[in-house]
């Protein structure tokens, strides 16, 4: 069985299309019928979110994917992949998928994190929307595109876009509970223990550079900063 965990700090307005998009993905025909299981991490919730969940749910179990949620309260993005992860692994997951509320992955970004054949997979991030930043878009846009490497071989570690074994996350020592940098303290303990990598921006995703930046010092905090650093 395949996991994805999406952690989701009152994302109800960005919850529908990551749902859509990780539904794709679920039922790509590469995967060849592997179960697939995705599963929400409501952080500390006071929105919809969990209606949104459940409102999809129906959908998700026409096409043979199942689709839950867990509730959890601690305001950190480390914790919260954290839980996510343990529940997957609970139910028998082999290769575990982590992306985010606000993200939305290609149809091809299970297969293609499986086809490349490692323990980890990093990939890259693409934002396709600056329109958040109205006056100051096309410059954020162009300051990102000329240090950001969007291709196979880069060095970019997101929680957005992480693929790993059940075995080598288990080995690492898994997610530290940490309000940010949960992704980047996780790469570099699967690199100790010597797994094997695949940077590759061949699994996609995509995202706005939202304002409202959920975790300090992370994705869309760095975008918001970019310009007056």
């Amino acid at each position: 069985m395949i996991g994805i965990a999406v952690p989701a700090h009152n994302e109800e307005a960005s919850l529908s299309a990551c749902l859509a998009a990780l539904l794709a993905a679920a039922r790509d025909p590469a995967l060849q019928g592997e179960t697939v299981a995705l599963l929400v991490v409501l952080d500390a919730c006071d929105d919809g979110s969990d209606a949104v969940v459940r409102g999809h749910q129906a959908l998700f179990a026409a096409a043979g994917v199942a689709l839950d949620c867990i509730a959890v309260n601690e305001r950190r993005v480390g914790a919260a992949r954290a839980a996510g992860a343990r529940a997957l692994l609970a139910r028998g997951a082999r290769w575990l998928a982590f992306t985010d509320a606000d993200t939305r992955v290609s149809p091809q970004w299970l297969a293609a994190q499986l086809a490349l054949d490692a323990d980890v997979v990093c990939g890259s991030v693409a934002v396709d929307d600056w329109s958040p930043h109205a006056d100051r878009a096309e410059a954020l846009r162009a300051h990102f595109d000329g240090f950001y490497q969007d291709r196979d071989d880069h060095r970019h570690i997101h929680g957005a876009n992480l693929g790993v074994s059940a075995a080598f996350y288990q080995a690492a020592g898994g997610f530290e509970a940490v309000p940010c940098h949960e992704d980047v303290l996780l790469v570099r303990a699967l690199e100790k223990i010597g797994a094997r990598f695949a940077w590759s921006a061949q699994p996609r995703v995509f995202t706005s550079a939202r304002r409202d930046a959920r975790a300090r010092g992370g994705f869309g905090d760095t975008l918001l900063t970019m310009l007056d650093g």
